[in-house]
């Protein structure tokens, strides 16, 4: 038997991770590693002054500590040398659709939820998989051992 069909798109609130991490726009980007390998996160919103600002992805961030020619060079590397200033931003009501189509027609991987205009959350492909993950067992609820 089917779970029976939601009635609405669930809202982003509804499945994004809640208070994400944060890290100011002056940090060096060796703070951002740190905190990305001891909390086992991708991507952190970035402020400055108290607001937000963009985005720091761990992609964003290896591909600038790779181009870095010396130590001393990666040393002096801040989160502003590596973050995404046009980061993608929604409000906490914006359907899950139409964020997952925004984020599949501009190739990005993550979203920062506000409610007004204050950080609520972030949302990122793991967050996509996760919920469609569930959402497929939700209609498959007897998969069994037949994952490959």
């Amino acid at each position: 038997m089917r779970p029976p069909k939601p009635d609405k798109i669930p809202s982003i609130k509804s499945v994004m991770t809640p208070f994400p991490w944060l890290i100011h726009i002056e940090d060096r980007l060796g703070r951002a590693v740190e905190m990305m390998a001891e909390r086992e996160i991708r991507h952190l919103p970035v402020t400055e002054d108290g607001k937000l600002v963009g985005v720091l992805a761990d992609r964003d961030l290896q591909l600038v500590m790779g181009a870095a020619a010396s130590p001393e060079q990666r040393a002096s590397l801040t989160v502003r040398d590596a973050c995404v200033a046009d980061a993608y931003v929604v409000e906490t009501s914006e359907p899950l659709n139409r964020v997952l189509l925004t984020m599949a027609s501009r190739h990005i991987d993550s979203a920062l939820v506000v409610k007004n205009g204050k950080l609520a959350g972030i949302f990122t492909l793991t967050d996509a998989c996760r919920c469609f993950g569930e959402f497929l067992e939700s209609l498959f609820p007897e998969i069994g051992d037949d994952i490959a």
